[in-house]
Order: C-alpha cells, then structure tokens, then sequence
C-alpha cells in the first residue's frame, strides 16, 4: 500500500511541476458578455454568468508606469546627480549641517552622514554575440514576473525610505527653527 502512495505522491509532484510555471504565457480569456466601459482600463459584464468588473491592462504599458514610478520616487528620496537635485536626503543632509553651524553656536562639525543606499543602481549582465541579423548585439533577459516583482520591492523600500527621511526632516527643521528662534530672542 505505501509504495501506491508513493507513486501517487510522485505523480503529484510531477503534475504540479507542469501546471506551476510562473513564467510561461497562459490563455487568459477576456471576452465578456454584455461589457461596458467603467473607466480606461476596467469594464463590467457577464463572465461565466457572473457580473464581473475587469481591469485589463498591457503589461508593457504597467511595466512602463511601475518603472517610472519608481525611478521618480528614487530621485523624490536622493535627488538626482544629472538634474542638480538633492531629494529629501540631500535636505535633510544640508538641515543638519546648518544646525551645527557656528552661527547658530554649533561647532562647524556634521556628525551624521549615511551613505545614499540607491535600491534601483543594477548593471544589466549582457550575452554578447551576433544575432539573427548579423548585427553584434548584447542581450539581458529576464522573465516578466521577476521583473514587476522587483520593482514592486523596490517601491516598498522606497516608500519606506521617503516616510523616514520626511519624518527626519521635520524634526531636524522644528530643532533648526528653534535654535533660530533662540539666537533671536538672546540678541
């Protein structure tokens, strides 16, 4: 009885390995019956007899917006070398060093510095040869999956990383205001 078991197992393992590949395209059906428009990317209808409400998107167009998503909330928190921004980081930084200041009686000296810990900063690894065309190229994949689930982390830190350097930055500002506010009422 238990090698019976133990074939079955087996074939188990083996028939969910197939049907799991994340990775591989999937006939998704979309029709449905009596579809109406609620808004750009969503639509109502009748699926299967159920009423159903359906957002059906390009996956180039959302891989599109996530990046760009994310890449734009990088600069919000570090700011961005090419464009002379510095980002809630490089304020936070230039707060603390006018706190320290010898004009607001500081002894000149930034004591804190931590380092810009880019989550976005990834070098594409490239299979260079000669492709179909006879044209030498250099070719990164990766699956689209791991793709959008990377980014999505990387927004999840990031968000993370903007709440905490806005909330720095309001307390070192509130110390700033009343270190000026305290050199003003002594002279």
């Amino acid at each position: 009885m238990s090698t019976l078991m133990m074939i079955l197992a087996g074939l188990m393992v083996v028939m969910v390995g197939c049907k799991s590949n994340p990775n591989k395209a999937e006939k998704i059906k979309t029709e449905m019956d009596k579809s109406q428009a609620v808004s750009g990317d969503e639509s109502l209808g009748v699926k299967d007899g159920n009423l159903v409400v359906q957002k059906k998107v390009m996956m180039n167009e959302e891989l599109r917006r996530l990046q760009y998503e994310v890449y734009e909330m990088e600069d919000r928190v570090y700011g961005h070398r090419k464009y002379g921004s510095k980002g809630l980081y490089g304020a936070l930084k230039g707060c603390r060093e006018e706190s320290v200041s010898k004009k607001l009686g500081g002894d000149g000296k930034l004591t804190w510095t931590e380092p810009i810990d880019r989550v976005t900063d990834k070098e594409d690894e490239f299979n260079i040869g000669i492709d179909e065309k006879e044209k030498i190229v250099g070719v990164s994949e990766e699956f689209l999956k791991d793709r959008i689930t990377r980014f999505k982390k990387y927004k999840q830190v990031l968000m993370k990383r903007q709440d905490e350097y806005e909330e720095k930055l309001e307390i070192c500002d509130a110390n700033l205001k009343a270190k000026k506010e305290g050199q003003a009422g002594a002279q």
